[in-house]
């Protein structure tokens, strides 16, 4: 993952509404800085963080690093497991940052929805002006009963960050 700026990160991170028990998960296959501004702002607020290690150098750099806080749970995971429930807990926010190959894009789309609370988020970084893959997420998306897709563009300097909605009671 390209540096991201902290301080637009923590912009960023306005959209979560000052609510107890939030729950965020991140799918990352690399990006400390990401991890450490996440994991600051579940530390202040009292909220649930897991990082969903795809790289297993990743895993091993940041497991040790979070150790000892309560609010962060860092896991080895493989995208390819059928299922991403993990202790039938589910997440108001999902963080995507690591590399979805193209040909699991849908299957990630799918077991992410089981995963994300009614009307939960979940924000996909990608490359700056990638507007293929963004328009393939979003169609995606849209396929499997997400809502209200839209892209904050003009934020970060390496990312776009596409966002949507689950829809309430529908599909999945």
């Amino acid at each position: 993952m390209k540096k991201i700026e902290r301080t637009k990160l923590e912009q960023l991170l306005q959209i979560i509404p000052d609510h107890p028990m939030i729950r965020m998960a991140h799918f990352a296959d690399s990006g400390e800085e990401m991890t450490e501004v996440l994991a600051d702002f579940c530390q202040q607020k009292g909220y649930e963080y897991q990082i969903n290690c795809t790289e297993l150098g990743f895993y091993e750099k940041i497991s040790e690093k979070y150790r000892e806080n309560e609010n962060v749970k860092t896991i080895k995971f493989t995208l390819e497991r059928p299922r991403y429930m993990i202790q039938g807990k589910l997440y108001d926010f999902v963080f995507v940052t690591a590399e979805i190959e193209d040909d699991m894009l849908e299957d990630f789309v799918k077991r992410c929805h089981p995963i994300i609370k009614n009307a939960g988020n979940i924000l996909i970084f990608l490359p700056k002006k990638s507007h293929t893959e963004r328009y393939e997420w979003m169609r995606l998306l849209e396929e499997h009963y997400y809502v209200a897709s839209s892209t904050i563009d003009d934020m970060l300097e390496h990312y776009d960050v596409l966002i949507s909605k689950k829809m309430h009671g529908w599909g999945g």
